[in-house]
């Protein structure tokens, strides 16, 4: 992954937010990214097929479901910068989080995600 590649992939808010709440997790699923950014599925799932095919963001099938994590292998300056993105105020993160930590049903890892 480039610098060019990693900006032109978190020029969007929407990428941003998802990468965030990402990074924040560990580990999320298109219906937690849904419930905490209060978007459409289609929407975010265009935004995550960016992100990993710019090499952001990996993806793991677990039956029918599908989560997607921080790709294990991008470069040191790529987690610092991540890192530095976490390290910000800002009151839309807070808001993700609240939503997404205040999820009715969150799958266990299981049910609802897809």
């Amino acid at each position: 992954m480039t610098p060019t590649e990693l900006f032109k992939a978190l020029a969007d808010e929407t990428r941003v937010r998802i990468t965030q709440q990402i990074v924040r997790e560990g580990e999320l699923c298109v219906c937690e990214l849904t419930a905490a950014l209060e978007q459409s599925q289609p929407k975010i799932s265009r935004h995550l097929a960016l992100l990993r095919s710019s090499g952001l963001l990996q993806d793991r099938r677990a039956g029918q479901w599908i989560y997607y994590r921080v790709h294990p292998q991008l470069p040191a300056w790529a987690e610092q910068t991540l890192a530095q993105l976490m390290q910000t105020d800002d009151p839309q993160m807070a808001a993700d989080n609240e939503r997404l930590l205040g999820m009715r049903n969150r799958p266990g890892r299981q049910s609802l995600c897809g």
